[in-house]
C-alpha cells in the first residue's frame, strides 16, 4: 500500500538514486531532474516511480508541479570541478532553486521539506568532531571553491526563515563524505582508484605510485551510501521537530589510510607522493553524530561500502577508455 506522494528534486544524482529507490518501496515517487548529471534509464523496471525533467531553475515549470505529501530538496551542481570552473552557474542553481521550490513548498502547503545542505558549510571548523551548533561561514568570498557553500547557506537561510510562520514541518540534512558505486569520477575515492589504475597499466601491476593532493594526512569521515540514506529517512519520517542535522558517522580516516584500505582490496602496494593541497581546502571533516544518535544509532558499514565501491570502478575503468578523471 502506498502511504505518501513524495518528489525529490535533483533524484537521478547519485544521492537522489538511492534515496528514491528506498523512499519507493512504500511511497509513489516523483523525480524532478534537468538530467546534466544523471539518467532517467537507470529507473527502467522499478515500481512506483514517475519522472519528470525540469530545470529547477525555471519558475514557471515548478509551479505547475502537482501537490505532494513531502519534498526532498537535493537539486544543485557538485563536484569540486564545478565549484572552481563554474562557480556563476553553481549559485544560479542554488539560489533560483531554493527560492522556486520553497515557494512550491508553501504554495501548496506541504507537509514535510527535506533541504539537503553539506558538510563544507562548516568551512574550517573551529572543532572536529563538527556538532551543528558550530558556526558556518564563508572563508574567502574571492575563492570560487566558496559558490558551493554559499549556495548552500542562502538555501538553509531561506529554508528556515521563508517557512518560519507556516506548519511547514522543515529537516536541513549536512551530508559528511558520502561514498559510494557510481558517484561520478570527481571524488577523492574513484580519482584514487584512477591513479592506481594508471600506475598499475590497468591494474596489471601489483605496485603503483601516485601523487595526491596534500600530505595524506587530510582527514574525512567517510559514510557509505545506504547509510546516509537510512539516516536521513529516519530523521524525516521519526524526527518531529525541525531543525539541522549532520548525516554520516563520526570515524575519522586519512587520505594515506583510505588508500591502504583500497590497496587491501586490490591487492596492491600503493606509494604516496604528497603534493600541494587545494586553496579552500580543510585538513579534517568529521561531524559529531550526538543529536542524531541520541533518537536512534546506525551502523557504519564504511568497510564493506568501500569494497562494492572500489570494485565497482575497477570493472569500469578496465570497460571503459576514460583518459582523465582528475581536476587537481
Amino acid at each position: 500500500m502506498i502511504k505518501k506522494k513524495i518528489l525529490v528534486t535533483g533524484g537521478s544524482g547519485f544521492f537522489g538514486f538511492e534515496l528514491v529507490k528506498k523512499l519507493s518501496n512504500k511511497n509513489k515517487v516523483i523525480v524532478l531532474d534537468n538530467n546534466i548529471r544523471g539518467n532517467f534509464d537507470k529507473f527502467k523496471g522499478l515500481k512506483n516511480i514517475k519522472t519528470i525533467e525540469c530545470d529547477i531553475t525555471n519558475q514557471r515549470l515548478v509551479k505547475k508541479l502537482t501537490k505532494v505529501d513531502e519534498v526532498y530538496h537535493l537539486a544543485f551542481i557538485n563536484g569540486t570541478e564545478n565549484f572552481y570552473k563554474h562557480p556563476e552557474k553553481v549559485l544560479d542553481v542554488g539560489v533560483k532553486g531554493i527560492i522556486n521550490i520553497i515557494e512550491f513548498v508553501k504554495s501548496k502547503k506541504i507537509k514535510n521539506f527535506i533541504m539537503f545542505s553539506s558538510s563544507e558549510v562548516y568551512g574550517t571548523p573551529t572543532s572536529v568532531p563538527t556538532n551543528e551548533k558550530e558556526m558556518i561561514k564563508i572563508e574567502d568570498i574571492f575563492n570560487p571553491r566558496f559558490s558551493y557553500s554559499a549556495g548552500k547557506i542562502i538555501s538553509e537561510s531561506i529554508t528556515i526563515n521563508f517557512l518560519r510562520n507556516t506548519d511547514i514541518k522543515y529537516k536541513i540534512i549536512r551530508p559528511h563524505n558520502i561514498f559510494g558505486e557510481n558517484m561520478g569520477l570527481k571524488h577523492v575515492i574513484p580519482q584514487l582508484i584512477f591513479k592506481i589504475f594508471n600506475s598499475t597499466n590497468r591494474f596489471k601491476l601489483n605496485k603503483a605510485k601516485i601523487k595526491i593532493q596534500g600530505n595524506g594526512k587530510e582527514t574525512r569521515a567517510f559514510c557509505y551510501i545506504k547509510d546516509a540514506v537510512k539516516q536521513t529517512i529516519f530523521i524525516s519520517e521519526k524526527i518531529k521537530e525541525n531543525g539541522i542535522f549532520n548525516v554520516g558517522f563520526t570515524r575519522e580516516t586519512k587520505i594515506i589510510d583510505l588508500v591502504k584500505e583500497i590497496d587491501k582490496i586490490l591487492k596492491i602496494n600503493t606509494s604516496i607522493i604528497p603534493g600541494k593541497g587545494r586553496k579552500g581546502g580543510t585538513l579534517r571533516r568529521c561531524p559529531n553524530q550526538r543529536k542524531l544518535f541520541d533518537y536512534k544509532k546506525f551502523d557504519n558499514n564504511f568497510i564493506k561500502g568501500l569494497k562494492l565501491t572500489v570494485d565497482w570502478y575497477k570493472n569500469y575503468y578496465l570497460e571503459n577508455d576514460i583518459k582523465d578523471v582528475l581536476y587537481r
